[in-house]
């Protein structure tokens, strides 16, 4: 992309000379580009993260090491799974990733689903256990249940023994909340989620949340936290940053706690390692399984990106060259 903008006016299909690694990266020939909100915030501008133009962006790849840099300890042919280093993102068919941002992909799982372990699910895997501490039999609320983000937190919470309950939005979301094993799921446009969940527990609220939503989610969420609770800040897909009262956690006695997973790659990737260490056991054991709702063609990644965008993707949407 060579102007920023919505997906469908800042991306251009052409052809470019295969990328080179240098020194400590890998070039991998893509097998699977899972889309990630974070790609459609970098065609707007928006993201943290700001490459200069042009580049191209996909944040998340399953593919096969075809070309090593000096010092990288990778052959050649392997299949692994990690997060590109821009410009030279995934939504193409040679992608280079950083050697530290390399990981095995799991054996147990196809290109497209391999390809949308990775963010959301070392996301969710460091939220729950090293900053929320989420411990079995507690109550875990989780918003967009049904999207990617979401749906990984169902998973994860539910394998490490919480009762999870689903917030939604529409019936079709709601049904896949059900099926990823939720034990409640709520429709958001056909009930106050507040209150369900209040009822839910009893009146004692949720004892962690998992909120990617932002907006009138979080401050929902903030009514129905339990004492000792913890909300877990993952992002702001409604576009509405809160500013919460801090009053408000101080006199109910919760926890604000803000998640930043790509600081671990820069501050503490041994965490990651360990991280994806867990993830590889999980899936071997059909415990997780990224939900890939839709595999589009490289050409069709347009599309993809703008009902990612608008809300309207269920799971993952997945790119394949």
């Amino acid at each position: 992309m060579a102007r920023l903008g919505e997906p469908a006016d800042a991306l251009d299909l052409v052809d470019l000379p295969e990328p080179q690694p240098g020194p400590g990266q890998v070039a991998v020939r893509v097998r699977a580009t899972a889309l990630n909100f974070p790609d459609v915030l970098l065609c707007r501008g928006h993201y943290q993260v700001r490459p200069p133009l042009p580049f191209t962006p996909g944040v998340e790849v399953c593919g096969e090491v075809v070309n090593v840099g000096a010092g990288v300890d990778r052959r050649i042919g392997e299949r692994v799974i990690g997060t590109p280093s821009l410009p030279s993102g995934g939504l193409a068919e040679v992608a280079i990733l950083n050697a530290v941002d390399v990981f095995d992909a799991p054996d147990s799982l196809s290109d497209t689903e391999a390809a949308a372990l990775h963010i959301a699910y070392q996301t969710g895997f460091v939220a729950l256990h090293r900053r929320a501490h989420l411990q079995p039999g507690e109550t875990l609320l989780v918003h967009a249940a049904a999207g990617g983000v979401g749906s990984a937190a169902v998973q994860l919470g539910k394998a490490a023994g919480a009762r999870v309950i689903a917030v939604v939005g529409g019936p079709a979301k709601a049904e896949v909340a059900a099926k990823l094993g939720a034990d409640l799921v709520i429709d958001r446009r056909e009930q106050d989620f507040v209150a369900a969940v209040k009822e839910a527990t009893g009146g004692r609220g949720a004892d962690v949340v998992y909120d990617p939503v932002g907006g009138d989610a979080y401050a929902g969420s903030a009514r129905c936290v339990a004492f000792e609770g913890r909300i877990l800040v993952i992002g702001f897909a409604s576009g509405t940053v809160p500013a919460p009262p801090l009053n408000h956690a101080l006199i109910k006695n919760y926890s604000i706690v803000g998640v930043h997973w790509g600081l671990y790659r820069q501050l503490d990737p041994a965490a990651v390692v360990a991280a994806h260490t867990a993830l590889l056991d999980l899936a071997a054991k059909n415990v997780i399984k990224p939900l890939v709702s839709e595999v589009l063609p490289l050409e069709k990644a347009v599309d993809g990106l703008t009902k990612l965008g608008a809300g309207e993707t269920v799971g993952r949407v997945v790119i394949t060259p």
